[in-house]
C-alpha cells in the first residue's frame, strides 16, 4: 500500500504553513519530515490522518485499500494518555488482542518495571513519552506517524526508543515529524515545506 500526499497546501489566516508538499509513503520505508517550529509538521500529520483538510492538493490511499481513512499508530505532540490509568492499561487498551501481560512485556523493553502500575499522570515526562511510543507501535496499523516522539528523552532513551520502533515496524511505513533529522539516519529526510 502507498499513501500519496499530492501538492498539499495549507494556510491559516492568510499565512502559508504548507506550500505544495508532495510525498509517496510506501511500505517498508521510513521518513523524517523535518522543519522548525511553525513549519507545518503537525498540520501535515493531521492532514494525513484526515483530521484536517488541505486548502488544495489531496491525500490518496493507493493499492488494495477498502477504507477512506488510514489506520495509524500515532504519537501526537501532546501525550493524549488516559491520565487516571497505568502505563500497562494505556497500552493494553489500544489493541483488543493485547493482554495486560503482553503490554507489560512491551513496556519493560523501555521502561523500568517499577513505573508500570503508576497512574500515568504521576509519571515524569520522559516515561510518559515512552508510553506514547510503545502505545503507537502496538496498534494494528497501516502506518506509524510520530510527531516529535523523542521530546524530553535523553540520548540513551532515544537510542533505545529508535531500536524498539524499528524492531516493531517491519514493513509498516514510518513517518517521524521532527525539528532535526540528524539522529534519524535510517529515515529518508524530507523538509516539510517551502514556505512563501
Amino acid at each position: 500500500m502507498t499513501i500519496e500526499a499530492e501538492n498539499i497546501c495549507k494556510s491559516y489566516n492568510g499565512v502559508t504553513v504548507i506550500d505544495d508538499f508532495s510525498l509517496d509513503i510506501s511500505s517498508d520505508s521510513s521518513y523524517a519530515i523535518y522543519g522548525g517550529e511553525g513549519s507545518g509538521k503537525t498540520t501535515l500529520l493531521r492532514i494525513l490522518l484526515g483530521l484536517e483538510k488541505p486548502d488544495s492538493g489531496r491525500v490518496r490511499l493507493l493499492g488494495d485499500y477498502k477504507y477512506s481513512r488510514v489506520n495509524a499508530g500515532v504519537v501526537f505532540q501532546e501525550d493524549r494518555l488516559c491520565e487516571g490509568f497505568s502505563a500497562v492499561e494505556n497500552v493494553a487498551m489500544m489493541n483488543k488482542k493485547l493482554s495486560a501481560r503482553i503490554a507489560r512485556e512491551e513496556l519493560e523493553k523501555l521502561i523500568p518495571g517499577s513505573e508500570l502500575d503508576k497512574r500515568v499522570k504521576d509519571l515524569p515526562e520522559d516515561i510518559r513519552r515512552l508510553v506514547c511510543i510503545i502505545r503507537a507501535c502496538i496498534v494494528p496499523a497501516d502506518i506509524i506517524l510520530m510527531d516529535e516522539p523523542f521530546r524530553g528523552l535523553n540520548d540513551a532513551q532515544q537510542k533505545k526508543a529508535v531500536s524498539y520502533i524499528r524492531s516493531i515496524q517491519a514493513t509498516t511505513p514510518l513517518v517521524i515529524f521532527t525539528r532535526c533529522a540528524e539522529d534519524l539516519a535510517f529515515c529518508k529526510a524530507i523538509p516539510v515545506s517551502k514556505r512563501a
